[in-house]
């Protein structure tokens, strides 16, 4: 039998009976469902488009239901992705002020893009910046630091092109901060299959709190998080260019359906995956700005071989797992790896090529001072000094214990139990934009805080999570899931270390997908009526509605506006946030 596509009139037709019937998630399909289904369907299932419903409201013929659907797919993330922008960019400067860690960051990411290492500052440095600017006199000793360059190779973008002001080194944060939503918007859709649920996940992700925050000040876990997910898109991208291979070559029956075929499903090659060696490239930005980016670099690879698994499964092969070993695990493996760890070994190249006479990067001469002698001298000086300093910042981290006012335990994270605040200040009435008539002091702060709601609903959502994975076998909660676990649950193995609740911007994204699924599944199962979808979409209506009410709640408590004290003290509703 050979194999041929079916026409584009039998798809089209396929899509829009599954639209009409008001399908949003794939059920389970029994033995005589899957004998007469398409399993190309399966592999990769089409999209969703309007209704007959919805194109009757807007008076436009059925036949254009697929076009408007390709319009929105892009038209409808961009639109949020607008709104999120707008917000993070509005007075980005304000505070204007080295706020919290910026004193570190902003900093070290000015010597970098001149300098190639980091250079240490005297101690009323931040004065200096905020009166000097990029006219400031850079110092030249090296510096010991304790987090690797490409964060701040990113943020010292923003101050190359906008100067060494709070603007310039809040800047790349902020796009990175706007991106991720339009990230997080066709991830969603591609996922979920519906542009609407996408857009809903990043319109949550652009109304949250944590996010917002962070996107306006230039720390590293903002950058961190957007590699993260970053490569989860690519990931995604490529399970779904995979599976459209295998579906391309299975057997087609005398009716145009494709079927699973044993043969096949064990012994196709997927040739070249560029997404897959993208997702190595970014896998290694993301561990080149924080290394707790090592355990997404583990949790992802695992997932996408489990993804391997399940594509082979679903297209006939008994012994998926034997058939992933024997194609798959060796070219997963030289795709993410070793392309990881190239992109973070090219990140230190400024460090690298710094003198190595003493006047270069902190620790770059070690070789050839204390580092001399020894098994491995064989290698050049330049790779055992970066070993060297690699093995000395370990031992910091794994060590790091001094107290701090904001430090808070991971078991908190999920409730909010300690935030962060980044900035404050307590102007008089009248000065500094609080206002003349004020009877008391007014509060201005900068609190690095999740929406509340948001972040509460999100904890329902992970248990809908876990039992749409467990029970239902559904890949994209098992993908959300992993996420969020591979940046929550490693920290759980420092709980004496000095650790902060911002730390968490980077499975927010994964959270608010998460939510998005269960608003989803809030609008009704396949098949429910016209009542059960009315109160579905009121429910997950009124959620929503009320997160975004809840952010513009907080809103002056994320942009450092004056606010009177008692309007300030209303909004600390947790007494562990003061």
């Amino acid at each position: 039998m050979t194999s041929t596509a079916s026409s584009p009139q039998t798809r089209q037709g396929k899509t829009a009976a599954r639209a009409q019937s008001g399908r949003r998630w794939p059920r389970v399909p029994g033995r005589r469902a899957r004998a007469a289904e398409d399993v190309r369907e399966r592999l990769v299932p089409p999209f969703a488009v309007m209704g007959p419903r919805g194109l009757l409201a807007l008076g436009l013929p059925a036949a254009d239901a697929a076009r408007l659907s390709r319009v929105f797919a892009w038209l409808g993330p961009l639109l949020v992705t607008l709104a999120a922008g707008l917000m993070r960019f509005w007075h980005l400067g304000s505070p204007k002020a080295v706020i919290f860690d910026e004193t570190y960051y902003a900093k070290d990411s000015w010597a970098l893009i001149h300098r190639g290492y980091e250079v240490n500052w005297p101690k009323n440095a931040n004065d200096q910046v905020l009166e000097q600017g990029s006219g400031i006199t850079l110092p030249t000793d090296p510096s010991y630091v304790v987090h690797p360059p490409v964060g701040k190779y990113v943020i010292g973008l923003g101050e190359w092109m906008f100067g060494f002001t709070p603007f310039g080194w809040r800047f790349m944060t902020a796009l990175l901060g706007t991106l991720s939503v339009l990230l997080v918007c066709r991830i969603g859709r591609r996922m979920f299959r519906s542009t609407f649920l996408g857009c809903v996940a990043g319109a949550l992700l652009a109304a949250d709190g944590l996010h917002f925050v962070m996107s306006r000040t230039a720390l590293l876990d903002q950058v961190l998080m957007f590699f993260v997910l970053a490569t989860f898109g690519c990931l995604v991208l490529d399970r779904e260019r995979a599976r459209a291979k295998l579906a391309a070559a299975l057997p087609v029956d005398a009716e145009g359906r494709a079927r699973p075929d044993l043969r096949i499903a064990e012994s196709f090659r997927f040739g070249l995956r560029p997404w897959r060696i993208a997702a190595g490239i970014c896998l290694g930005l993301a561990f080149g700005t924080k290394w707790n980016g090592l355990y997404i670099l583990a949790a992802f690879a695992v997932m996408a071989l489990w993804w391997d698994v399940g594509t082979r499964r679903t297209a006939g092969a008994r012994r998926p797992y034997r058939a992933v070993l024997r194609h798959d695990l060796g070219w997963a493996f030289l795709s993410t790896v070793p392309v990881a760890f190239t992109t973070y070994l090219l990140s230190w190249l400024g460090w690298i090529l710094s003198p190595s006479d003493g006047s270069g990067g902190y620790f770059r001469d070690w070789a050839a001072t204390d580092g001399k002698g020894g098994s491995w001298t064989w290698l050049p000086d330049w790779l055992r000094s970066l070993w060297h300093y690699e093995y000395e910042v370990y031992k910091f981290h794994v060590g790091l214990d001094s107290p701090h006012t904001y430090q808070s335990n991971p078991w908190s994270w999920l409730v909010l139990g300690r935030p962060v605040s980044f900035f404050y200040e307590s102007p008089a009435p009248g000065k500094d934009g609080c206002p003349p008539g004020t009877t008391d002091k007014c509060a201005r702060e900068v609190l690095a805080l999740g929406t509340p709601l948001l972040w509460w609903a999100a904890c329902f959502a992970l248990a809908y999570l876990l039992y749409r994975w467990f029970f239902r076998r559904d890949w994209r909660a098992g993908a959300l899931t992993c996420a969020i676990a591979a940046g929550y649950l490693p920290w759980f193995l420092y709980q004496d270390r000095t650790i902060f609740y911002f730390y968490a911007v980077v499975f927010v994204p994964f959270l608010c997908l998460g939510l998005a699924m269960l608003l989803g599944a809030l609008l009704g199962p396949p098949g429910a009526d016209e009542r059960r979808r009315v109160i579905g979409a009121v429910g997950a209506g009124t959620l929503a509605l009320l997160i975004f009410w809840n952010f513009i709640y907080f809103f002056p408590l994320y942009t450092g506006q004056p606010i009177p004290i008692g309007g300030w003290r209303s909004r600390m509703w947790l007494d562990t946030w003061i």
